[in-house]
């Protein structure tokens, strides 16, 4: 017999620092993730494939690589390039493989955000509270509020 009635609304118990923003692997996961992943779809950047895989549109391409990742060299590696990654506090996808490598290490570069030494947790810094939002619609509370800051979109 199949129990009757609906599902209760998932709630992270995440510590808030790794539901805020972190890494998954070597790409960016938790809130942050999730909400770049949502805003890249939203903007046309991201075509999906049969098997949770993405590829770049011509439109994320372009937009990609004037902020500085290197597409070709991402496409060179010998992984995936793009696929959802189900991050494991918001029970939606994120992006990993290849591209979602790239782009942590480009935002890691540019200091919109910052890694701890001895964990996975990210920090948007205040040039990245500025750059965010400006280049990718994320929308980002002020600092200390919920979530460490972050907001889905």
């Amino acid at each position: 017999m199949l129990a009757r009635g609906s599902r209760k609304k998932f709630v992270p118990s995440a510590p808030s620092r790794l539901h805020a923003a972190r890494t998954c692997y070597d790409h960016v996961a938790g809130a942050l993730g999730v909400s770049l992943h949502d805003r890249f779809v939203a903007l046309g950047w991201l075509s999906a494939g049969n098997d949770c895989s993405y590829d770049l549109t011509l439109k994320g391409t372009t937009a990609l690589e004037a902020i500085g990742l290197d597409i070709q060299q991402a496409r060179a590696l010998r992984r995936r390039f793009a696929f959802a990654c189900l991050d494991w506090s918001e029970r939606r996808s994120h992006i990993g493989g290849a591209l979602g490598a790239g782009f942590l290490q480009l935002v890691l570069s540019r200091r919109w955000v910052t890694q701890d030494l001895d964990g996975r947790a990210l920090h948007v810094t205040s040039l990245g509270r500025r750059e965010l939002p400006r280049r990718f619609g994320v929308h980002l509370l002020k600092e200390g509020t919920h979530l460490g800051g972050v907001t889905l979109g």
